[in-house]
Parts: C-alpha cells; structure tokens; sequence
C-alpha cells in the first residue's frame, strides 16, 4: 500500500509537496502539507498554524481570500439553488459587463478552467481556418493538444500539431510562423513569460499571423484582472482573435472565459463546446462580484504598487546573497527568484514555511489586495532568514 492516502496526496499536482517543497518523504515532511481554511492572505494548516501566502491558490485568487463581497455573491448564489435545467440570468449579465470593460470580447463562452477555455480557442481557430497545426508560447495546460515535448499518454499524431514559439525572439518567431505557412490554425501566446512583452515582438507575431491567415489567441489566464483589467490585451495593446480568461476572475471560484470576434464565435454552431456546468450560478455571481471590485478599487493598480515593493526586496536580498539568489525575474504582480542551485530553492522554500511563510521557489509569486506593507516587510525578513540559513548549508 502506498504512504500516501487515497487521493495520491492531492489532484493539483502544483499544490503537491514536491512541486511546492522539493522532493521529500512523507516520515520527513515538516512544512505545511493540507490547508483547512483561508482568509485574506493567510492559510491556517491542519495543526492549527497560520502561513502568510504569496501562492494565493496558484495565482486564482486576487482579492484575498473569503473577499466578503464575493463571500456574500456566492451565498445568495448558492441560495438560489446554484444549477439548474435553464441558463442562468448572471450569464448574460456577467457577459455584457465583460464586454463593456473588454470591449474586443465581443462575445463570449464560460467554462471552468483555462485549460478547457485554451482548448476552446483552440478548437474555435481550427473550426474558421479549416487547419490543424497551433504555435504556442507559454503554459496552456495539461489537455493532450498542447503537450509538445515530454509526458506519457500523448499520442504522437497530436504532438505533431504543436510548436513552441520563442518568447520575445523576434526573428525566430518570424521564421516558425512563415515555415508554417497555410497549415497554422493560431497561435496562442501568454502576454508575459517571466518577462514583459517586446513591443517590436507582438508587433511581429500579429502582422506575421495575418500574412499567415491564422488566427491570434492571447491566454490572459493569469494576467487578466491582475496586470490590468483586461490583462495583457489592455496593458499593451495588444489586437487578440480570441481571449482567453481565467484564475483571478472570479477570485478562486472555477470560472473561465473563451471570447473574441463575433464571426470566429459563431462557429460554436459547427462545432461542440459545452460542459455540464458552465453556467451554474456561483462561479458566476463570483465573477460579477470581483469584477466589480476589480474595476472599482483599481485592484491592477494596487497589485503593482503592493508588488513593486515585494520586488525591490527581493532584489536587495538577492544583492545580499548571491550565492543563494542568483537573480529575481518577473514582474510586480507575479514573480519569483531564481537560485544558483537546483536545490537551493526547495531548501529556501522550506526554510520559509517553518517560519511561517508561504513562498513558490519557482514561477510565480503572487501579491493579491489583501497583502499591506507590513506583510511585505515580514515576508522578506523571513525570506532573508531563509536564505542565510541555506547560505550556511
């Protein structure tokens, strides 16, 4: 039998000890393993100790977790009966204010996750091209369409049908989409990769997609809502076919966005994009509600002030110990550091933990609204803590 219970310890395989931690056994486990509630920016386990959280739900939750304007939205939601045989009043009032602050959403389509809305995109792409192969740049998933390297259970046929297009290498993502040429459906891309965007390289991607005929699909799964309201789109001007939305739109509750251009959404008549419970009514009311605090608190805004403080310290530490740090990537609303060794960050981010500190050792960090300056200053004496301890192994 294995040491682990049934769940395989747990079905988010970035919520797993060793994604978070390092590899390690279940007898030498010491930092936090299962979580038993969340409120703010802070975790309580299941002994009872309490974590300051920079995780924040794998970046899905921007507001703090248990917002209580979207506590009471889910409430009245669930209330309601939650689901039901009709689709829900809230999906056509939650679509309108998408496209009133999203204006390029000109219609939409609600999912659960971003992995199933990128694959929407995806198949909504090929469905008005009529082709097959898709570019990508990014993290897009699990689902079998966007597997292009490594993992099991792929089969080849599909692999085939995926590249990775070089972030930011303008000349490079040139030549993979003219080589290309008639058999590229889309590609899809995040706005940012550890990085920001090069101008001169969305500049090249878009005018090179339309010499193509292929579609642009901008993956605002993490972005939206937290680098600004309408994520990279809006932020760098960005002109997206197809967007897709997710994680902090609805603040931790499951709800995803596939939308763009009328004419390539119509073609949901030609082909099938449906789920059980996409329009059930409380990751719905949890959308209108944080969208409406997104849009009022100017929440983007706050992030980046809140993250520029966070990144500035990380930056002084790694000044402080680079042989530990070898340098912070990222931008102020998601980042991380990176570290001269491969075991150091595991090491780091226990380290934290057993200090009371919730810190990803990979990408990416996250602030949310919750986190005021005192958590950041406790965050980075921890962190500077945990990194003079690893300094002395």
């Amino acid at each position: 039998m294995s040491d682990w219970p049934v769940a395989g310890f747990t079905s988010t395989g970035s919520k797993r000890p060793e994604a978070l931690f390092g590899p390690a056994t279940p007898a030498a486990w010491h930092p936090p393993a299962r979580m038993v509630s969340a409120a703010g920016c802070r975790v309580r386990d299941e002994a009872g100790r309490e974590y300051l959280d920079y995780i924040m739900a794998l970046g899905a939750v921007a507001l703090g977790y248990g917002h209580p304007e979207v506590v009471r939205a889910v409430t009245a939601a669930a209330e309601a009966g939650g689901v039901g045989p009709l689709p829900p009043v809230l999906e056509e009032e939650l679509a309108a204010e998408l496209r009133r602050v999203m204006p390029w959403l000109e219609q939409v389509r609600f999912l659960k996750t971003g992995a199933e809305a990128c694959a929407a995109a995806v198949r909504l792409a090929r469905t008005a091209t009529g082709r097959e192969l898709v570019i990508g740049c990014g993290y897009h998933g699990w689902l079998d369409w966007c597997q292009g390297g490594g993992g099991s259970g792929i089969p080849s046929a599909t692999r085939e049908l995926y590249a990775e297009l070089p972030f930011n290498d303008v000349e490079a993502s040139r030549r993979l989409i003219r080589a290309a040429g008639d058999r590229l459906a889309c590609v899809i891309s995040e706005p940012v990769v550890v990085a920001e965007p090069l101008p001169e390289w969305l500049a090249a991607v878009r005018e090179e997609t339309e010499r193509a005929g292929a579609l642009l699909v901008i993956d605002e799964v993490k972005t939206a809502g937290r680098i600004a309201l309408g994520g990279g789109t809006e932020r760098y001007r960005i002109r997206p076919d197809l967007v897709v939305l997710g994680k902090a739109i609805a603040n931790g509750f499951p709800l995803a966005v596939v939308g763009g251009r009328a004419d390539i959404m119509a073609g949901v008549a030609h082909t099938w994009i449906s789920s059980t419970l996409a329009t059930e009514f409380v990751s719905l009311a949890a959308g209108r509600a944080t969208l409406a605090v997104l849009e009022r608190d100017d929440v983007p805004g706050r992030l980046g002030d809140t993250g520029r403080a966070l990144l500035a310290g990380l930056g002084r530490l790694a000044e402080q110990t680079p042989e530990v740090i070898a340098e912070v990537v990222g931008i102020p609303q998601m980042c991380f550091c990176r570290f001269r060794e491969d075991q150091q960050g595991p090491a780091v981010a226990r380290a934290a933990a057993q200090r009371g500190l919730l810190f990803k050792r990979s990408a990416y960090n996250f602030v949310s609204l919750a986190h005021g300056e005192g958590d950041i200053a406790a965050s980075l004496a921890i962190l500077a803590e945990a990194a003079d301890e690893v300094a002395r192994m």
